[in-house]
């Protein structure tokens, strides 16, 4: 009987704080907190899907309960990590908190640390998107947060900080956890492609990389998806099919011929991306990010960015200041129309014939010397 398979965001799952990547200030203070034995009893991670908020849980799990801990380097092989890593320990509880937000569910885990460790050194209780729980679930978690038993860690993770009560937050350690910048996911994603026996072309592992906006899972999803459509190498034409991106070299021409004013050759552009299967919201966004970097490029030259850069550099230098200022306020506007038009192309169209119209229409500065002379 064939094994079932298993994805890649799970089978290359970090296990220790060596593993994780581009959280380098949160592994530094967790690091140096475990050598030194100041471990806070209650934890909460915050940031985006995919950064690696319960990885993070289940790592300090090992690390304080493994054999040979607490350790910042759980060996894997004792039987509390591997427990720990099947979910199958019984001193360590997931409660999932948007599917039990209520009182009564609190009760239960406030009850249960009431009793010493059944195997393990700490008993430890991960909470993911606690920002779930009711008001009340909240309330009656207080006092055991604040004085919980010497043998109980709680780590919380949360997507959205904001909805959880400061009560909660000034009992906890916060740890931030980042977006993991695309040089490095490009890296991750590189090296999981070699050990998977893949050939990635690294325009593809960019695209890949910047379409993860930073969640190191999302990145591993698409790459999974990737392998599945490339049959062995991973291109960048099947990559862009797949996503249903625009090219980077016809979106350069794109905005030259909207700075140009050549309304007909940009609308052009434009068909043939959609034709190919491109999102026009897509278009939009990918307009307005150029438009960013070619700004960046404009105030700081050695900037760095997703985006081809030589041709970056040489667009940047004929654009003025203005104009690129222009442009980012119609996309950023142009881009709510796009969501909310009956015809999302008829909408981009529309603010393609802005954006050559705007183009080469003086400067509110200009008009004024123009005036005064």
């Amino acid at each position: 009987m064939t094994s079932a398979y298993l994805v890649l965001a799970r089978k290359y799952r970090p296990a220790t704080f060596a593993e994780l990547i581009g959280q380098e200030a949160m592994v530094r203070t967790l690091s140096n907190a475990i050598t030194t034995g100041r471990i806070a009893h209650a934890f909460i991670l915050t940031g985006v899907r995919g950064v690696g908020k319960t990885t993070t849980a289940r790592i300090i799990a090992r690390a304080v309960n493994c054999v040979d801990g607490p350790t910042i380097s759980p060996c894997g092989i004792c039987d509390h990590c591997q427990a720990i890593t099947t979910d199958t320990h019984p001193d360590v509880t997931e409660v999932d908190a948007a599917s039990r937000t209520g009182v009564d569910d609190i009760r239960e885990l406030i009850e249960a640390t009431r009793y010493r460790p059944v195997a393990a050194r700490y008993k430890v209780f991960i909470i993911d998107e606690v920002h779930m729980l009711s008001r009340a679930a909240f309330a009656a978690l207080l006092k055991t947060l604040e004085e919980p038993p010497p043998d109980v860690k709680f780590v919380f993770a949360t997507t959205d900080v904001d909805k959880v009560p400061t009560t909660i937050l000034s009992r906890c350690q916060r740890f931030a956890l980042r977006r993991v910048p695309v040089g490095i996911l490009i890296d991750h994603y590189r090296s999981v492609a070699l050990a998977e026996g893949i050939i990635a072309n690294d325009s593809a592992l960019a695209m890949i990389a910047r379409a993860a906006d930073g969640s190191v899972r999302d990145g591993l999803s698409l790459l999974d998806q990737a392998i599945a459509l490339a049959n062995g190498k991973i291109e960048a034409d099947a990559v862009r099919d797949m996503l249903g991106v625009s090219d980077r070299n016809r979106l350069f021409d794109m905005l030259v011929a909207l700075m140009e004013g050549n309304t007909v050759a940009a609308l052009d552009t434009m068909a043939v991306l959609y034709r190919d299967g491109v999102d026009p919201l897509s278009v939009m966004q990918d307009l307005l990010e150029l438009s960013h970097f070619l700004m960046r490029l404009k105030v700081a030259p050695e900037a760095e960015g997703p985006i081809d850069r030589e041709r970056a550099v040489v667009l940047a230098a004929q654009a003025s200041v203005p104009i690129l200022t222009r442009f980012w306020q119609i996309l950023l506007k142009g881009i709510d129309e796009v969501q909310i038009a009956p015809s999302s192309i008829q909408a981009a169209e529309m603010i393609l014939i802005r954006l050559a119209y705007v183009a080469d229409l003086p400067t509110p500065a200009e008009i004024v010397r123009t005036l005064a002379s």
